[in-house]
């Protein structure tokens, strides 16, 4: 009989072991339908082309620019939005480990205590002491794959943390790269309004000359002089707005202002590039962004939560065991003899729990997990079609604004042999001033201007190339964390070996 009591758990418990891991509530998650164009609108403009297999690794580089070169690896290396993303993945890998655990016993814990206890009996027995130890262990059988799913949902965050990282580290290039151009436009237009400075006032020293002859009016001269005035305040505005630039690029770089003059030095001129831009099929954009890749996988982590959220609903099945020592000082017993074998016990078996009569609250929070599903899925399908109107802005941009260049640049021509005619009939009486200064307007205008769309083109291309989530391939092989942030870390915790692994090569899955 005493066989048999005990072979009945152990039974009972092998059955649900065998039976226990074979189901696995929840939807299986699949990648959410999402609108692609077929085509670009702008592809037979004849400035694109199919990309090569390393056309967007280092886009940057096609400007042939070291110094942005140097300012991308520096970014690279010290940034710290990037450093803080780097950080989000190890705590995802952390948070991974420990959902892990979960699949195996939940409960394994030793305990003790010793106690003195006093009661109402016999003055002799009223006061003893009592000691007891043991070990415990309780194992909640993934029964219906909520454990299961939670380490699906847990390795779809980590997939996300580390696209998330990519995002940023998309961003960060791109940024940089558009700041150092808004500088060197920023430059450019402040070498251009200091030469037409310069020459405004080789025009007003000759209206002048010539007031002073009597040749002139008086308003000749003002006019030079308000002409002069105005192309030199616009200087003061360049500046403070370069400076504004040069400080977000140091902030972008990690460092200091101050530190950035050693590295960054007067441009020559507005980077281009001067082949066309190599641009891939619509339906690569699902592989290259990593914000796409991002919203998928956050997607996939809340499918998950639904399975955990409905194995709520069924009866939970636990296996327990229980083993221990206790003693007493009562009568002719003594504490030492804690581990004799009358003092040793045992229990094991199989449990169940099943939370009935809930009112609705465990359906309801299945819903709330599957509304969140759906969100998600509303945000992956909306950030596919946010990345195709970038990549379609991007290129009108380049397509319209090369265009203009064109006619500015014609623009300039014509208007610099206007001031140079101009100036001559002045010279020989056969106009006013006021034609010159209108020619010389002119030209300073459309100088400024050309150099604004120059910068524009620029600023597009890059705009294009981030469009097509392109540089984030350069941390393929690298670790997420620079050494002396790990050092940091590990002297605090220890962290094992999740601080030390590289991050894969090519596409997240």
């Amino acid at each position: 009989m005493t066989s048999q009591r005990i072979l009945s758990p152990i039974i009972l418990a092998g059955l649900l072991l065998m039976l226990g891991g074979c189901t696995m509530l929840g939807p299986d998650f699949k990648t959410p339908e999402a609108q692609v164009p077929q085509s670009w609108g702008e592809q037979d403009s004849g400035l694109f082309q199919k990309p090569s297999k390393d056309e967007s690794i280092a886009w940057w580089t096609r400007f042939n620019d070291p110094v942005l070169d140097t300012l991308i690896q520096i970014a690279y290396a010290q940034n710290l939005s990037l450093h803080s993303a780097g950080i989000s993945i190890m705590e995802a890998r952390a948070q991974l480990g420990l959902v892990k655990g979960q699949i195996f016993p939940q409960v394994q814990e030793m305990n003790g205590d010793v106690m003195t206890i006093g009661t109402t009996g016999p003055s002799d027995n009223r006061y003893y002491n009592a000691a007891s130890a043991g070990f415990d262990a309780a194992w909640e059988m993934d029964f219906w794959g909520k454990f299961r799913r939670g380490i699906e949902s847990a390795d779809a965050n980590l997939m996300a943390s580390m696209a998330d990282y990519d995002d940023v580290l998309v961003t960060l290039t791109a940024e940089v790269a558009r700041t150092y151009v808004n500088i060197c436009t920023l430059e450019e237009r402040i070498r251009l309004a200091r030469k037409n400075t310069t020459i405004q006032q080789d025009g007003l020293q000759l209206v002048t000359d010539q007031f002073e002859a009597g040749t002139v009016t008086e308003l000749d001269r003002l006019q030079a002089e308000t002409l002069l005035f105005t192309t030199q305040a616009t200087i003061p505005n360049f500046q403070a707005t370069l400076y504004n630039n040069r400080h977000a690029l140091a902030v972008l770089l990690g460092m200091l202002p101050a530190d950035l003059e050693k590295i960054l030095k007067e441009t020559e001129k507005i980077p281009a590039i001067s082949s066309d831009i190599a641009i891939g099929a619509p339906a690569e954009l699902l592989r290259r962004r990593p914000d796409i890749r991002r919203a998928e996988m956050l997607a996939a982590a809340q499918s998950g939560q639904i399975g955990i959220a409905r194995a709520e609903l069924f009866p939970s099945f636990t296996l327990f065991g229980s083993l221990g020592w206790s003693a007493n000082d009562i009568g002719d017993n003594s504490l030492g003899n804690i581990f004799d074998a009358n003092s040793f016990s045992y229990s094991f078996g199989p449990a169940f729990k099943w939370n009935l009569f809930n009112y609705g609250r465990l359906k309801n929070q299945v819903r709330i997990q599957d509304a969140r599903l759906q969100q998600l899925i509303t945000s992956y399908q909306n950030t596919v079609l946010a990345a195709s109107q970038e990549v379609e802005d991007n290129m009108s941009g380049i397509v319209y604004a090369k265009e203009e260049a064109s006619y500015l640049l014609k623009g300039i021509v014509s208007s610099q042999k206007s001031m140079e005619l101009a100036m001559l009939q002045y010279e020989e009486g056969f106009v006013d001033y006021q034609r010159v200064l209108d020619s010389t307007r002119a030209m300073t205008q459309k100088q400024d201007q050309y150099a604004l769309v120059q910068g524009g083109i620029t600023t597009s291309y890059i705009g294009l190339y981030k469009a097509l989530g392109g540089g984030w391939q350069i941390r393929e092989g690298r670790e997420y964390l620079p050494q002396e942030t790990k050092e940091q870390m590990e002297k605090r915790t220890d962290w094992g070996n999740l601080l030390n692994a590289p991050s894969p090569e090519g596409q997240l899955p």
